[in-house]
Order: structure tokens, then C-alpha cells, then sequence
């Protein structure tokens, strides 16, 4: 119960790098920082190197929870374009000649490459190789955002980018889709170089991360089998994600398309672009079921005619229930659209 180290718990450092292992990094505990979440982990990055003005690149849509923290420190948030196989290398060459022709200064690519938040794709790992090399040479470094890169559900996602990579790629790691979110410990693996500045700056806002959090869950890797227990949730939310996507396939109206995730939590739905899925929440409520509008994962005010959804939590009776319910008041506002039309 008394502070700790202001990069974090030694034991639980080494435990972090043998998870990081499973991905192909590997790291030294020394250039590990323990975080308050990864949130805070994003929050310390943008204040030691966003200026006013500055460019981040980040994926189209992206979490929100990033781009609310760029906009805190005032960063310029450019949008990449995604299809369905995550980042497209040739928009990224573009997006980066533009802002370059335009003078403009880009400090970093912010990407979650694993079963991204919301969309919930998978890039495969030559996008990744290629992603790596284009920001190599335009000397961008990259911020790797990966929670929920152990929970592929048919097979491992690729390696890391950071594993290809330990100069010029900040990683990002958590434990709260894994283990526990309440805790709130996430970590950031960071180049040497500039491992003190994160570090410093992390004690200057919270002096050591939860001394009693990260304790705890060092004594549950240490003593329980946390690799059984990560594929036992691998399982249970496979079977909440077929749910999902049955439903969908069998009450959305053909005019929907969606993402069919090979992992994580999260199905991007799109919808005839005259539908705004902010407007249509009161009505999914009133039907006793919610959504994420997508227009909360653009930075520009796009993505009014999408909404992420989740198979994370509820069981799959209930996803069936409340996909079912959803479709009937999506179904509904094209049906009334329709009739304006023709009035």
C-alpha cells in the first residue's frame, strides 16, 4: 500500500515483456513504463510531442478515445483511408505527399493494427511491413495502440509492428480487455531514446502508477494459468461474435453492409448515407438497444451514416435479441425516408 516506482513494479515489467513475447517482441523491462491504462499512455505522448498545429495521422475511423486526446493538446487529425483490411499503404503515401506539399508538420501515425476499435479490422502483416517502411523514410514514427491483439479467434494475428521495428514504434499494451479492466494498468514499450522523457513526465502527473494494481495482477500472472484464462475469453467471445454476425445477416436490410472481425470486440455497420445514426439513437433506446454513432470515430464529422457495435459483453440470446430490435428501427427510418421521397 505505499508508492512505488514511477515507471512501474520491476517483477510486473518482466512479467509484461513475457506477454509481449507472445507477439514477437522482444523487449527489455527497462524500456517498459507502466501506465494508468493505455489512455494515459496516449495522453503522455501527445503532451511531450504534440505542438499546436501538428499533424497526426491516424486510420478512418479511429478510436475515439485517441482522437480526444489529440484534440486536447490542439493537434491537426488527418484521416487515412481503410478498407477492409485495415490501413492502405498508397492513401498513407498520398496523405503524407499532400501534407508535405502543404508545409505542413506531421508528428506521428496512430493505428491500432489488431482487430482495430471500431472497425475491427485485421491488417495483415505485408501492409504492415510496408506501413513501417513508408514512415521509416519519411521519418514518422508510429504509435502501435494493441489491446486486443491476443483475442484472434481463428488464429494468431501477426507479429507486432513493434517487433519489426524498435526505434521508430511507440507500443501500447493493457490488460484491460485481457485480464481486468477495473485495475486500469497498461504499459508503453518505448525506443531508449526516449524512454526518460515518458517516464519523467508520467511521474510529473501521477507520481507511480497503482502500487496495489499492478501487485495484484503480478501475483495473478505469477500464480494462475493467465494464458488458459485469455483463450477461455478467446472462446467466449467467438461465439458472442457468430452470434452477431448471424443476426445481422439475418434481420439487417441488404442496403447495410458491416465488418466480419476475426477478433477483438467491435463490428463497423454502414448504412444507406442518407440514414444519420446519431439522429436515429432516441429511437434504437426507446427499442432498448444502443449503439456508438460513427461520426464519434471521425475527427472531420464523417462516418453519419455508420455505428459501431459490440459483442463483448452481452450473452448470445441477447445480441440476437438487440441486433433484432435494431434492424427493425433501422428498417423502419428507410421505410419513412423512402416514403418522403416519393411525396
Amino acid at each position: 500500500l505505499q508508492y512505488g516506482s514511477g515507471q512501474g513494479h520491476p517483477k510486473l515489467r518482466e512479467q509484461i515483456c513475457d506477454v509481449m513475447a507472445l507477439e514477437g517482441i522482444r523487449a527489455n523491462p527497462d524500456d517498459v513504463l507502466v501506465t494508468t491504462g493505455s489512455q494515459q499512455a496516449l495522453d503522455l505522448i501527445s503532451r511531450i510531442f504534440i505542438d499546436p498545429g501538428d499533424v497526426v495521422l491516424v486510420e478512418a475511423p479511429s478510436y475515439v478515445g485517441a482522437l480526444g486526446t489529440f484534440a486536447q493538446y490542439e493537434a491537426s487529425v488527418v484521416h487515412v483511408e481503410m478498407d477492409k483490411d485495415g490501413l492502405v499503404p498508397e492513401a498513407l503515401r498520398q496523405a503524407i505527399k499532400t501534407l508535405r506539399y502543404q508545409g505542413r508538420r506531421i508528428k506521428f501515425l496512430y493505428l491500432i493494427p489488431n482487430y482495430q476499435n471500431p472497425a475491427g479490422v485485421l491488417l495483415p502483416a505485408d501492409r504492415r511491413t510496408e506501413i513501417l517502411d513508408i514512415c521509416r523514410s519519411e521519418k514518422i514514427f508510429i504509435v502501435e495502440d494493441n489491446p486486443y491483439g491476443l483475442l484472434g479467434f481463428d488464429r494468431p494475428s501477426p507479429n507486432a509492428m513493434r517487433a519489426e521495428d524498435s526505434e521508430n514504434v511507440i507500443y501500447l499494451g493493457s490488460f484491460s480487455k485481457t485480464i481486468v479492466p477495473g485495475f486500469r494498468i497498461g504499459w508503453a514499450l518505448v525506443p531508449q531514446a526516449l524512454r526518460e522523457k515518458l517516464v519523467i513526465a508520467s511521474e510529473s502527473s501521477i507520481l507511480c502508477p497503482s502500487n496495489f494494481a499492478q501487485m495484484s495482477i503480478s501475483s495473478y500472472f505469477a500464480d494462475q494459468p493467465w494464458r488458459d484464462q485469455i483463450s477461455s475469453f478467446v472462446e467466449l467471445y467467438k461465439v458472442r461474435r457468430d452470434a452477431m454476425l448471424e443476426s445481422l445477416d439475418a434481420y439487417f436490410p441488404k442496403s447495410a453492409t458491416w465488418t466480419r472481425p476475426q477478433g477483438g470486440f467491435y463490428v463497423w455497420v454502414t448504412l444507406p448515407p442518407e440514414i444519420d445514426t446519431k439522429a436515429l439513437m432516441p429511437k434504437a433506446i426507446v427499442a432498448k438497444v444502443a449503439y456508438v454513432p460513427g461520426t464519434a470515430f471521425y475527427a472531420d464529422g464523417l462516418g453519419s451514416w455508420s455505428m459501431r457495435l459490440s459483442y463483448c459483453y452481452p450473452t448470445p440470446e441477447r445480441i440476437r435479441e438487440g441486433v433484432k430490435a435494431l434492424a427493425g428501427v433501422v428498417e423502419q427510418e428507410i421505410q419513412r425516408r423512402n416514403s418522403l421521397k416519393l411525396n
